[in-house]
């Protein structure tokens, strides 16, 4: 066993978002056992403080959402950049790890590693989806990239990135087989319900663009099964405000949604069919072995952006890791109430489809499946040679 004097003094650490925040706090909960008197410092959230971490700024300085919001906020985020570079370059940590937020961190870990300090960066950016002339910075910046999904691995190594399959947090998180009944019971909705979940998104752009489209396809749905209930998980008070206001702009009050305070895998696990903006909470719904329909509409200007990006025909995770369309995709027009609703019944309606789906997520949540704070510290540890 590694004297104190031997264990390293800090490790920097930078999470953007509330998920890169879930991430790190895992990964420090794996490392702190090893490293029980070691420093971790930089920029984080409330989970990762609740592991020991040292915040040096509020993490909400640096979320941003979308390719436009970040224009008036880049001097106030590359000053804080700045600060944190010359910060780390003075004290020189063991390590620095950067935790998604790739558009800061990678530019960050680029400068210290080329002044020696190894960088570790988690969760690969998706190459694989858009913009994959992002390796070779990638290259010159990460000294060793930790990957979610077990395609990623073989990519990262191919590229010369020295990288490790630490398996996603998620798979840990929900249950192989989910409670569906317990779930019903905790949101108080009868056993025997037909029961939707509607997640338009956490982000207040998403409900922005989502919100009538959904509630839309809701009122249809209704519609056509009056005993149908609905269910959709607000992130926080300012969402659940703006989600009701873009309901009555849209004259869709009368539409009964019972909407919940968080708790949005209560509402995954209760739910018969889900209607779900891309992301990672697609991912969430195959984990709870729900059949799905993914759709997503944002600002014209960036859709016409980002649409001839693209590398594949999926933008859904679970698409994505099949390699096929195995639940729908509708974006930006095509997310109208009608096609949703029409889509959204057949995942309701038709049986041998929803068995299929079942058992094509069950294998997807074994293929994911991994002690992700211990492999994740392991990987660390290997860097810092502990």
């Amino acid at each position: 066993m590694a004297s104190s004097a031997n264990l390293p003094a800090s490790i920097a650490l930078v999470a953007g978002e509330p998920s890169g925040d879930l991430l790190a706090a895992r990964l420090l909960s794996g490392l702190r056992p090893h490293l029980p008197d070691a420093r971790f410092h930089g920029i984080g959230g409330e989970h990762m403080m609740a592991q020991g971490f040292e915040s040096h700024y509020a993490m909400d300085k640096l979320t941003v959402r979308g390719l436009l919001a970040v224009i008036p906020r880049y001097r106030e985020i590359k000053g804080i950049q700045n600060e944190l570079r010359d910060r780390l370059l003075a004290e020189r940590p063991a390590a620095f790890i950067g935790a998604d937020y790739p558009g800061f961190n990678l530019g960050l870990e680029e400068q210290l590693k080329a002044a020696g300090i190894p960088t570790i960066h988690y969760i690969g950016p998706q190459i694989w989806a858009w913009r994959g002339g992002r390796i070779k910075k990638i290259i010159r910046a990460v000294s060793h990239m930790l990957v979610v999904f077990p395609f990623e691995e073989e990519i990262y190594r191919q590229a010369g990135v020295p990288v490790s399959y630490v398996g996603h947090p998620l798979a840990e998180l929900v249950p192989m087989v989910p409670d569906e009944l317990g779930a019903r019971t905790a949101l108080g909705l009868p056993h025997d319900a037909n029961v939707v979940a509607i997640m338009p998104g956490s982000r207040m752009s998403e409900l922005k663009y989502n919100t009538a489209a959904f509630v839309g396809a809701a009122k249809l749905l209704k519609q056509r099964d009056r005993s149908l209930k609905f269910v959709a998980p607000m992130a926080g008070e300012r969402q659940r405000a703006y989600f009701l206001e873009l309901v009555a702009q849209a004259g869709l009050q009368d539409v009964e949604i019972q909407l919940l305070d968080g708790q949005s895998h209560t509402a995954i696990a209760a739910a018969d069919a889900v209607l779900v903006a891309s992301g990672t909470a697609s991912l969430e719904v195959a984990l709870f072995k729900k059949p799905m329909v993914i759709a997503y509409r944002m600002m014209a200007l960036e859709w016409q952006i980002l649409r001839h990006f693209g590398y594949q025909p999926w933008i859904g995770l679970p698409n994505i890791l099949a390699r096929e369309f195995l639940v729908p995709e509708l974006l930006q027009d095509a997310a109208n109430p009608q096609a949703l609703c029409d889509a959204m019944w057949k995942q309701l309606s038709d049986v041998p489809h929803r068995l299929q789906l079942a058992q094509r997520f069950t294998d997807m949540h074994h293929s994911l499946l991994r002690n992700s704070a211990v492999e994740s510290a392991a990987a660390v540890l290997r860097v810092i040679n502990r």
